[in-house]
């Protein structure tokens, strides 16, 4: 497989899948989490009988098939980037990649496609509990779509359940139960839907507490935020949860991303985690500056998240770059020249095939086997290529995590305000609630960032380079794509929006 030519062309293709992928993900956490709402919404109606709650359901689903039916068409362009921008890649492990996502389409996206129109045109067309199990189903199907695409992810991240075959040159398949029951890609399914539900949440609460604030449709709102509080407290604890155990998966599989996460360059014992700080600016691995300005540390807490032992050793970037020989940390050069062996093994193997050599031909074969694991590394040219954009990386983390908290302090304010009866008093905490509409999808990606810039230089991770992964065309073809799928998502973003607030300004009252 050759490299694509051209720095600038692989920045491109990174620009474009990276826009593509974070303008999906405006719509992805809003539908998932709902989804579930309106599912929850459309049950009370149904066991108590009350219209009004019939009313209340409408008007959230009418939001929630606007956002996704935008999303579905965003979701689409970003599958066609793998064949068009990303070839290598797709030639490379489109066998194992492949496999989830193709369960995606024929499983949980026409399970959602079937049970959607149900749902959004049957009322009184069909019986009230056959309504209630389309919306729950159009529900489980979001979130069935959401396992299988981070399934994929997943593996990406910790490539499971497969193995380099030598006369292909491609990864192939050995376990596909392994790879479905990662616990990278469940841990990352389990902490990715429930943010997606506390976006949701958000999104409720902060519409219903702007009803308040203009004094209308008050009984809608008040209903609408109480389940919207009730869903967003209990899943926001749950994803400080998952985010924990989401952190402990990293140590042990992605220990370069723990130690970008936290800015740290020298491994250490008893290790704290950073609640505060500031790096310094252009501190590089190797020299002698202190890595922050200043910090404020949680002493013993990073040890603890990563090995679930005070005092255990996280490694920090030097040892991960130069190694560490009492800890047992080969070096990135050794890897690298691992990587290099794999490659130059495999062209071997392939020449003495074609020669008929094969004593020559099964020993190569055994060197490809050996150092396949580190065969990616064989596309990097300095041992410092191994380590991410840290600044990025470190302050997305923090962004992500003190948002959650506040989410939580945000979701028990609503609840106690509701239960004393005087939220309606409190104009700064409506205004708060509605300012935190946007602070939910500002998190979720910022968790997208820590997850997807805190693995580069890996597409694959120790597999496949990015630059590795890239189709060999030329730049100017994907700047030109590029500004019209900019041009095509201001657009899409413009006119849902646009449609979602005039239902919002129409209010509730139109749903019946």
């Amino acid at each position: 497989m050759e490299l694509a030519t051209g720095i600038g062309y692989v920045d491109w293709s990174r620009l474009q899948f990276a826009v593509t992928a974070m303008f999906h993900f405006i719509f992805v956490p809003l539908t998932l989490g709902l989804a579930f709402i309106v599912a929850i919404m459309e049950t009370i109606y149904v066991k108590t009988g009350d219209e009004y709650w019939k009313m209340v359901t409408k008007f959230w689903m009418k939001l929630f098939a606007i956002n996704f039916v935008v999303g579905i068409s965003t979701g689409l362009i970003m599958e066609f980037q793998f064949g068009t921008n990303w070839s290598n890649y797709s030639w490379l492990v489109g066998d194992i990649f492949g496999a989830p996502l193709a369960v995606e389409g024929i499983v949980a996206f026409f399970l959602e496609a079937t049970f959607f129109a149900v749902m959004f045109f049957g009322w009184d067309k069909v019986r009230q509990g056959t309504h209630l199990f389309a919306t729950w189903m159009v529900a489980i199907g979001s979130n069935l779509s959401a396992l299988w695409i981070l399934i994929a992810n997943g593996w990406m991240q910790y490539p499971v359940g497969s193995h380099f075959n030598p006369d292909t040159a491609r990864n192939e398949m050995l376990n596909f139960w392994e790879i479905l029951f990662s616990p990278v890609a469940i841990t990352k399914f389990l902490h990715t839907v429930a943010s997606g539900y506390v976006v949701a949440a958000l999104f409720v609460v902060g519409i219903s507490a702007w009803y308040l604030l203009k004094k209308r449709d008050v009984q809608f709102a008040k209903r609408s935020m109480a389940i919207g509080a009730a869903f967003g407290l209990m899943m926001s604890i749950f994803l400080a949860m998952s985010g924990d155990e989401s952190g402990y998966e990293i140590a042990q599989k992605q220990p370069m991303k723990l130690a970008a996460m936290e800015g740290l360059y020298d491994g250490e014992r008893q290790a704290g985690v950073v609640a505060l700080g500031m790096l310094t600016p252009g501190k590089r691995p190797g020299d002698d500056r202190d890595p922050f300005l200043f910090d404020i540390h949680i002493p013993y807490a990073l040890s603890f998240m990563g090995y679930r032992d005070v005092n255990a050793f996280v490694p920090g970037i030097n040892d991960l770059v130069y190694g560490n020989s009492a800890e047992g940390i080969e070096s990135a050069s050794t890897l690298i020249e691992r990587g290099k062996t794999a490659q130059s093994a495999l062209a071997s193997y392939k020449q003495a095939q074609d020669n008929g050599d094969f004593v020559a031909a099964a020993r190569y074969r055994a060197l490809v086997e050996q150092n396949a694991p580190y065969i990616g590394y064989g596309y990097l040219e300095n041992p410092t290529d191994i380590v991410p954009p840290v600044a990025l990386t470190f302050y997305s983390f923090r962004v992500m995590v003190g948002l959650g908290v506040f989410f939580i302090a945000l979701f028990a304010g609503i609840f106690f305000f509701l239960r004393r009866g005087t939220i309606e008093d409190k104009p700064w905490f409506l205004r708060l609630c509605v300012f935190s509409i946007p602070l939910g999808f500002i998190a979720a990606q910022a968790g997208w960032l820590v997850a997807e810039i805190g693995r580069q230089p890996w597409a694959i991770q120790d597999l496949l380079p990015v630059q590795a992964a890239a189709t060999s065309i030329g730049a100017g073809a994907v700047q030109i794509t590029f500004w019209l799928f900019v041009l095509l998502f201001i657009i899409f973003f413009i006119a849902g929006l646009r449609v979602m607030l005039q239902q919002i300004v129409i209010g509730p009252q139109g749903g019946k």
